[in-house]
């Protein structure tokens, strides 16, 4: 849907803005929008063709606590769960001051949000997290198209300019070390464009093989989730003018992505969030299927590269939409039992029936006596047809990034503000720790985002 947004006439691209906005996913739009709405004159500045950058590809939904939609639901949530799950997921290895503007601010996002009339009033739940925070439109709609859609809507609305196609080559800093603008290549020629303030929001470095590479050796060869222009522009446009790289060596890989065709697909955690299973070559579970991403990972890696099956069937699809575009694009096995679905998938049929039986005594009585999952239990999987998708491990996120503190300032290794540079999105490390809980990349775009159009705001006042 975000193709249907036109981007500005590069012939109408000025000099001077008060603001430079690097990146169109939901971090970049966010932001501009803000800030626009404080009464500034943004620009984004896109390097791809294609708008939205990886917030397109996002498919769960937006992590947060203590939400009037939470209630609406009959959840009681808070601060603090959100937190004490966000922290252990991490392996307690998160930024704390980053994570605890983090949970706190998740519900005012999710107001903005919908006072933008971006309505997200539905819930379901992702590996790590012990409850309902996952809020997504009711539609069940794709969270990452939707709110590129939305954002663009409103940028549209408010003629904030967008230009695409133009790569920024480097952060100029003035004789007093502050920000003063950007130089860029555009189809038109080099040009230097002046800002007193710039927000990097040009995610991470998933799709960058050599950085990739350099910071973790061990995933040379993986497939990715991300989109081309994943390539850590920001990260290394940030660091050549002194600023600290945190967590770069921590890398999350997806466990449900569908590798067979040309393309890698990642299969979104709502899937199992709302009953889905995996199982192996034999049809039986072996692990904890909302465990988190870096467990569930590492016990699909232990099946010895045959990869894993999710198992759900109709009405667990009717609550992910995004198994409709799966399906139209051939990633989807479809049967009308259990049995013939194992054939067709090419599982042992025997095995594959009593697993899924076992699966549906243990929702019945709420207990997962083999493997000890508690959530993403409200529906059991007899109602057919039936469906497969075959999966494997791929990178998807890089935890890894510039160093901000909770104002988005971006900091020198001796933690110093670099003035007028601020941050928000995945280009920023520390947020997530060892591993990010799905539903908090969303969250963290339009949390952050805010939060830099805001402080640039406060930044340009003094």
């Amino acid at each position: 849907m975000a193709e249907k947004f036109v981007a500005t006439d590069l012939a109408t691209l000025q000099d001077n803005y008060d603001l430079i906005v690097i990146g169109s996913g939901g971090a970049g739009l966010t932001a501009a929008i803000q800030a626009h709405e404080l009464g500034l004159k943004p620009v984004i500045l896109e390097k791809m063709s294609k708008i939205g950058g990886n917030t397109t590809r996002a498919s769960s939904g937006m992590n947060a606590a203590e939400t009037d939609v939470q209630l609406n639901h009959h959840i009681v949530d808070s601060f603090e769960e959100f937190y004490a799950d966000t922290f252990k997921g991490g392996g307690q290895q998160n930024n704390q001051e980053l994570l605890k503007y983090f949970t706190e601010h998740g519900a005012l996002a999710i107001d903005w949000l919908a006072d933008h009339q971006i309505v997200l009033d539905e819930l379901t739940i992702t590996g790590g997290m012990s409850t309902m925070r996952t809020h997504r439109p009711s539609s069940m709609a794709p969270i990452g198209g939707f709110l590129v859609s939305e954002l663009l809507k409103q940028v549209a609305t408010e003629n904030i300019p967008l230009y695409t196609d133009v790569k920024v080559n480097e952060l100029v800093l003035n004789d007093g070390h502050q920000i003063n603008g950007v130089k860029v290549t555009t189809a038109n020629g080099d040009r230097e464009l002046t800002a007193k303030a710039v927000v990097l929001a040009t995610g991470g470095f998933g799709a960058n093989q050599a950085l990739l590479t350099k910071y973790r050796a061990d995933l040379k060869g993986y497939n990715t989730t991300n989109q081309p222009g994943a390539t850590g522009d920001g990260i290394e446009l940030a660091q050549a003018i002194g600023a600290k790289l945190v967590d770069m060596d921590q890398v999350q890989v997806h466990p449900t992505v569908q590798q067979d065709t040309d393309h890698a697909y990642l299969i979104g955690e709502a899937v199992r969030g709302e009953g889905a299973i995996l199982v192996n070559q034999s049809g039986a579970r072996f692990v904890n299927e909302l465990d988190t991403r870096k467990n569930v990972t590492a016990a699909i890696d232990e099946l010895g590269g045959t990869g894993a099956w999710l198992i759900f069937d109709r009405e667990i699809r009717d609550r992910v939409k995004a198994v409709e575009f799966y399906d139209s694009i051939g990633l989807v096995k479809t049967a009308d039992t259990v049995a013939d679905l194992a054939t067709t998938t090419k599982l042992d049929a025997a095995t594959l029936t009593s697993t899924v039986a076992k699966w549906n005594q243990a929702v019945a009585d709420q207990n997962d006596v083999e493997f000890g999952r508690s959530t993403g239990m409200d529906r059991d999987i007899q109602h057919g047809p039936f469906y497969s998708i075959h999966i494997a491990p791929a990178v998807h996120y890089t935890m890894g990034g510039v160093a901000i503190n909770h104002l988005t300032q971006v900091l020198t290794a001796q933690d110093q503000v670099i003035n007028g540079l601020f941050a928000a999105g995945e280009v920023v490390g520390g947020l997530h720790g060892n591993n990010r809980i799905g539903g908090n990349s969303i969250a963290e775009t339009v949390i952050f985002g805010r939060q830099a159009g805001q402080q640039v705001f406060k930044y340009l006042q003094q």
